[in-house]
């Protein structure tokens, strides 16, 4: 499973859509950059599509 960092992510979204079991969610509010943020539900099943597809290094790692 992985998981967003919170504060890292910057809310680009590009995982949203390449998830292929729709476990990425948006956050409520906004993290410490002032951004919207992303989060992975527990139907995570590690295929690793949103770590490729992530431009922000850090945003997104192994839980």
């Amino acid at each position: 499973m992985y998981i967003i960092e919170k504060d890292i992510c910057e809310g680009v979204g590009d995982c949203v859509n390449v998830c292929p079991v729709d476990c990425i969610k948006e956050g409520d509010g906004i993290n410490t950059k002032g951004t919207i943020f992303f989060f992975i539900e527990d139907t995570c099943i590690s295929c690793g599509a949103c770590l490729a597809v992530c431009p922000v290094e850090g945003a997104i790692i192994p839980d």
